[in-house]
């Protein structure tokens, strides 16, 4: 009986498992999938053009809008404002291009770049972080989402109204149950999309790219008109001055940089699909700076416009209030052109879901259990926490919006640091693919039982330099004025303080597989075979010593080859 059940078990298991490889130890099961494995010639269908669809189609969601809208509700105007999201998205695109390098260069994600770097078991940590902070995202992207589904629902039936439905939730609660309900049925139609693979869903994204930026530039023309063209909104000057005004231009350059915390490290979640890594180079470089500031400007000036459209009132901070407003004091047709707003923007937050958080979250999930997740089923636990969490809880006002945003910044500047380091200048583009893989103790990246102590190392060290300003943040506590300085410079001194205690580590103690000269060799990676040789088998216990001194001499070590 014992036996029947053990087979049964094991034939269920079999079942849920994914597809893989064959000949891959039990170990190796833990570390690989068809999704995890270096992306095929056939499969690398993303041109430069494809990337700029991308970002152009990314830059039009409803949280750019927000960031840039705050800095006016925040006290700069909007010219100041403008400033900071030029900055902070040039900054922002930069360390995407350094991230993204590694995907188009030896076709991996995020996940499997970071074995070189934290270990392959270490990695782990990393990874669920990361994802972690998707899902949460997820949630919160969907919240605005069904904003919008709510907005296409009054704009049909008035009777859609949030405050003569009765409210099944708490007053501080931050949502209503017609909120919640609209909510609830973005996230139910947004699961779909989920389903196709990663290298076709850039159709999605040209979609976007045409239809939503022309619902956002008729959105800011039907804003300055009700205002009384942009002369007024241009004589707005900034409502602070000295170094609060100082302080707030640099914490608007940061809330950009922080947009795209999730972004910058997952970016080889999608460069790994790239047909050469020059197409994920320019492309990105140029398109961010130029989409996000279109977008921001929009966004800018449709919050300043509210102000003199309706007088006396604040800035409104989210355009989706704004165009509830509309519907409020309008007729049919005011009504109908909400409708065709909230719609475009409904697929701009589902696209941007989808390239930011379920994709991404989708891969690391299917790192930490890749036996029995994929990309696709990965996406729909994402979908699932995102559900779970209590997403409106952060988007009760733009002081709360940006803190959580500076908060995310924190964890992830410091694995941007060190996987920067240890790429650019650790190992200067040099990485053995094969071994990323492999999970026997004397590969070069297996280091201390699969953790590696110098990335550990390196990215406490980062979060530790904005703790004590991150808490004063969070909690409103009093906290020494030095400490609330850094943490304004929060993604910063979080990725220069990792990226060069990890270099310095490394300096001190040399790691193996590494390059003394800058050499990249993933235009040699066609496919990729993981199982390993039965002459190579046997598992040799560990030491890192050893590694150093005898599986790679000392020019070996330096270029990461083997010995024949």
């Amino acid at each position: 009986m014992e036996r029947l059940h053990d087979s049964k078990l094991s034939a269920w298991v079999d079942k849920v498992a994914v597809e893989n490889e064959e000949g891959l130890t039990t170990a190796q099961l833990m570390l690989t999938n068809n999704d995890l494995k270096p992306v095929e010639p056939e499969r690398r269908q993303w041109g430069a053009w494809n990337f700029v669809g991308f970002w152009i189609a990314d830059s039009f969601n409803i949280n750019t809008w927000m960031i840039s809208s705050s800095m006016i509700v925040n006290g700069l105007s909007w010219w100041q404002s403008w400033i900071c999201v030029w900055i902070g998205y040039a900054i922002a695109g930069c360390f995407i291009c350094m991230t993204g390098r590694i995907g188009a260069m030896y076709h991996i994600g995020f996940p499997i770049a970071n074995r070189s770097s934290f270990g392959i078991w270490g990695c782990l940590w990393p990874v669920f972080n990361r994802a972690a902070m998707a899902c949460i995202w997820y949630g919160v992207q969907s919240y605005i989402g069904g904003h919008c589904v709510y907005l296409m629902i009054r704009s049909i039936w008035l009777s859609w109204d949030r405050n003569t439905i009765p409210n099944s939730f708490s007053a501080d609660s931050g949502t209503t149950t017609a909120d919640y309900v609209s909510f609830v049925l973005f996230w139910i139609l947004s699961l779909p999309a989920i389903w196709f693979p990663v290298h076709k869903i850039r159709h999605l994204f040209t979609v976007k790219a045409y239809f939503v930026p022309c619902a956002g530039i008729a959105y800011l023309i039907w804003a300055l008109v009700r205002a009384g063209g942009p002369g007024p909104i241009v004589r707005q000057g900034a409502t602070i001055k000295g170094t609060d005004l100082a302080w707030q231009f640099i914490k608007g350059v940061m809330s950009s940089i922080a947009n795209f915390a999730t972004l910058i490290v997952n970016d080889p979640d999608f460069s790994r699909f790239a047909g050469k890594p020059s197409d994920a180079l320019w492309s990105q470089l140029f398109t961010i700076p130029i989409g996000f500031a279109i977008t921001s400007l929009i966004g800018i000036l449709v919050s300043s416009s509210s102000v003199i459209i309706y007088p006396g009132s604040e800035p409104i901070w989210d355009p989706l209030d704004l165009l509830e407003r509309f519907i409020d004091d309008g007729g049919s047709g005011q009504r109908f052109g909400v409708f065709v707003i909230a719609l475009a923007f409904a697929l701009a937050q589902l696209g941007t879901n989808i390239a930011a958080n379920s994709v991404s979250a989708g891969t690391d999930l299917t790192a930490l259990l890749p036996r029995f997740i994929n990309i696709r089923r990965g996406g729909y636990v994402c979908a699932a926490v995102g559900l779970a969490m209590c997403p409106y809880t952060l988007l009760t006002s733009a002081n709360q919006f940006t803190t959580y945003l500076s908060s995310y910044s924190v964890f992830l500047s410091s694995i941007a640091g060190v996987m920067c380091s240890d790429y650019y200048l650790v190992r200067k583009g040099y990485l053995d693919i094969r071994e990323l893989y492999d999970a026997r103790k004397t590969g070069p990246y297996y280091f201390t039982f699969g953790f590696h102590w110098r990335a550990y190392a390196a990215y406490i060290s980062g979060i530790l330099i904005n703790v004590v300003g991150f808490a004063g943040a969070v909690n409103g506590g009093n906290v020494p004025i030095g400490a609330t300085y850094i943490y304004n410079f929060n993604f910063f001194c979080g990725f220069i303080v990792s990226a060069g205690m990890y270099w310095t580590l490394c300096r001190l103690s040399p790691i193996p597989a590494c390059s003394d000269t800058w050499m990249e060799v993933g235009d040699q990676i066609e496919e990729v075979r993981l199982a390993y040789d039965q002459s190579s088998q046997q598992e040799d216990e560990f030491d890192e010593e050893a590694v150093l001194g005898t599986k790679y001499d000392k020019n070996d070590q330096k270029h990461g080859q083997k010995p024949v």
